[in-house]
């Protein structure tokens, strides 16, 4: 068994040049690593304006003891989740109070089969947010309904809205419902994951420096 056999088993089995193989494959990789780099260079430069203004609001709202709910579906989902946990432990600075919509499959199954999909994000922002906190959600195609009624309930309920979308915002640049939108102005998933995943670090990094110690009780 060649080195690749387990990731390319369909493209071993044809190849008799494993060499050549593994020279494309490395090629392959580099080329995606450059375009994945020089995209998150690119759009961190050019959101620097609304991602400062994002970390103003988002620090204020959790000075005054808001809180923070993400929300996706797919592989925004994980992404959601990933940033809700890197706000709530962080690895250096304050722990802040964050929580994915998207992580209780027993309420997101419920919510979808009683009520459905359309509404699972919103559901449990009448829940469980109240006015002050902070909606964020994910969508690479800005086009996600979920997320989009989502937002609408999060701007009814007094709630700061922040999106995260790819191509050129899809209909979450056109929503009167969100505050704030990041664009990663990019036509592959993948790369807009992997900058929107950037976007979050960098947005995070800002909110942390805003904000003070936590308060001993």
């Amino acid at each position: 068994m060649s080195g690749t056999d387990f990731l390319y088993p369909f493209i071993e089995g044809d190849e008799r040049d494993a060499g050549a193989l593994l020279v494309d494959l490395a090629d392959s990789a580099a080329a995606k690593t450059a375009e994945s780099l020089s995209l998150r260079d690119a759009t961190l430069a050019g959101q620097h304006h609304e991602l400062a203004a994002l970390a103003d609001a988002m620090a204020a709202r959790f000075e005054a003891g808001g809180r923070l709910f993400t929300f996706g579906n797919g592989g925004s989902a994980t992404d959601a989740g990933a940033a809700a946990a890197l706000f709530a432990d962080p690895p250096a600075g304050r722990a802040l109070p964050a929580r994915s919509l998207a992580e209780d499959a027993a309420v997101l199954t419920a919510l979808g089969n009683d009520v459905g999909f359309d509404l699972v994000f919103a559901r449990q922002l009448i829940a469980h947010a109240r006015p002050g906190d902070i909606a964020l959600g994910f969508s690479t195609s800005g086009n996600s309904q979920n997320v989009l009624t989502a937002f609408a309930e999060a701007c009814r309920q007094g709630l700061l809205t922040a999106g995260l979308a790819g191509y050129d915002g899809g209909a979450m640049a056109a929503s009167p419902d969100l505050d704030h939108l990041l664009v990663v102005r990019a036509q592959s998933v993948h790369r807009i994951q992997e900058v929107q995943a950037a976007l979050v670090h960098a947005l995070w990094a800002a909110v942390s420096g805003r904000v003070g110690e936590e308060v001993p009780r």
